[in-house]
C-alpha cells in the first residue's frame, strides 16, 4: 500500500500493511472518498491473500458474530468485493431442519469448514447456540451450558488440524442498532434483512449482553480468541477489521508468472443467430 496523506504504514512480519490512523482521521466522517481509497488498497492486499492462501494450501476460517444490525454482511460485502468465491466462501445457512435438529450440534457446519487453499467466511455460525438460540429459547438452558463448555475445545481441533480460525464480534451501541432497523422498514432493498425474528430479538437487548458475555468469559481462548471491532461508523468498522484480518494471517505475494497478452489477428464480425433473443436495452 501507498503512503496517503495524514496516514503512516505500518508493515507487519507477514507481508501485510496495516494502515494507523493520523490524529484526525477518527475524528469526524469519514468521506466516501476517502473510504473507497483505502478499500481499493486493501482489495489489492486481500487478492495477495487469496494468492497465497492457494499457494500454500492455507485453510482460513472467518466467523463474523454481532447482534442484527451489527454490520456483519457489509462487511463480509466488503471482503468478497474482489476476490473469487471459488477461494471466499460465505456461509449463512437458514434455521435448521428437522433432520438437524436431531443432529449433534456442530455436524451441520463441519461440511463447511475450509480444506486446503479456501478461506471460509460464516455469517453466523455455531455461536448461535450462544447468542439467538440461548436468548430467544430455541435450546434450553442445560444445552447453551453445554455448547459453552464444548465450544472451546472443538475450536481447538480445528486449530490443530491446520485452520486458522479468526473471531470477530461486531459490537453496535442501542441507538444505531435502532436507527438501522428503521431504515430497512419502508427501503424495499432492505426488506429481506428485517425479519420476526429480528424484531422478537429487539426487545431482549439486555438478554443478548448477558449471553454474549457469558460467551465471551467461556469461548474466549489463548487458540481461538475473539476480537471486538465497533461498528457504529460502518466504513472505519470495514477498513479496521479487513486491516487487522490481513495482519492475522500469513501471507506474501506469491510467484507469479509475467503476463504478456499475445498478438492477433482482427477477429471477423458475424451477427448473433436470429434464434437467440436479445434483451431490451433500456438503459
Amino acid at each position: 500500500m501507498s503512503k496517503g496523506k495524514g496516514t503512516s504504514k505500518k508493515r507487519k512480519d507477514n507481508g501485510s500493511v496495516v494502515r494507523r490512523s493520523g490524529s484526525n482521521a477518527a475524528t469526524g466522517k469519514l468521506s466516501g472518498k476517502d473510504y473507497a481509497r483505502e478499500l481499493e488498497k486493501l482489495h489489492v492486499e486481500l487478492v495477495k491473500l487469496q494468492e497465497w492462501v492457494k499457494h500454500a494450501g492455507l485453510k482460513v476460517c472467518i466467523v463474523f458474530e454481532g447482534r442484527d444490525g451489527a454490520g456483519k454482511g457489509g462487511t463480509i460485502k466488503a471482503i468478497t468485493e474482489r476476490v473469487s468465491p471459488r477461494v471466499f466462501r460465505v456461509i449463512a445457512l437458514a434455521a435448521p431442519t428437522e433432520r438437524e435438529k436431531s443432529q449433534m450440534y456442530a455436524q451441520r457446519y463441519l461440511p463447511h469448514m475450509p480444506a486446503a487453499g479456501e478461506v471460509v467466511i460464516f455469517d453466523r455460525s455455531w455461536y448461535n447456540r450462544a447468542g439467538v438460540e440461548r436468548v430467544m429459547g430455541f435450546c434450553t438452558d442445560a444445552e447453551a451450558k453445554l455448547f459453552l463448555k464444548v465450544a472451546p475445545n472443538f475450536e481447538r481441533l480445528c486449530v490443530n488440524s491446520g485452520v486458522i480460525l479468526l473471531k470477530y464480534w461486531l459490537e453496535v451501541s442501542p441507538d444505531e442498532q435502532t436507527r438501522r432497523l428503521e431504515a430497512r422498514v419502508d427501503d424495499g432493498r432492505k426488506l429481506w434483512k428485517l425479519s420476526p425474528m429480528d424484531i422478537k430479538s429487539y426487545t431482549r437487548w439486555d438478554d443478548y449482553t448477558k449471553a454474549r458475555d457469558d460467551m465471551f468469559a467461556a469461548t474466549n481462548s489463548e487458540w481461538a480468541p475473539w476480537h471486538v471491532a465497533r461498528s457504529d461508523d460502518k466504513r472505519r468498522a470495514r477498513l479496521n477489521i479487513i486491516s487487522h484480518l490481513l495482519s492475522q494471517i500469513p501471507y506474501k505475494s506469491p510467484p507469479r508468472v509475467k503476463v504478456k497478452m499475445p498478438k492477433r489477428k482482427m477477429p471477423a464480425m458475424h451477427p448473433l443467430p436470429r434464434s437467440v433473443k436479445v434483451i431490451p436495452e433500456t438503459f
